[in-house]
């Protein structure tokens, strides 16, 4: 069975965007090293609860440190952007 994670990078009470992105990093490295499938990011905005407004940058960053797993991102805003860049974004990637 193919098993999944689904992080929606939230900032706790307590921690800053900068730890909760250390500990999204943190369960992606156990979740490549458990033999997780995939893991996908959120996108949220305009909430400083949430560290997640650009998930595309924390997958670029997360599968350079990562070596099985796949990453995405699970609720991109496609509204907010043009289809050109999107593609182009996700090409990249």
């Amino acid at each position: 069975m193919k098993l999944s994670v689904l992080d929606q990078i939230p900032v706790t009470k307590g921690n800053t965007a900068v730890a909760t992105l250390d500990k999204a990093k943190e369960l992606a490295l156990l979740a490549d090293e458990l033999g997780y499938h995939r893991m996908w990011f959120a996108e949220h905005h305009g909430s400083a609860s949430v560290a997640s407004a650009a998930p595309e940058i924390i997958v670029a960053h997360l599968a350079a440190l990562t070596k099985n797993i796949r990453l995405g991102t699970g609720g991109t805003m496609i509204m907010h952007y043009s289809p050109l860049k999107m593609a182009e974004t996700f090409k990249t990637l």
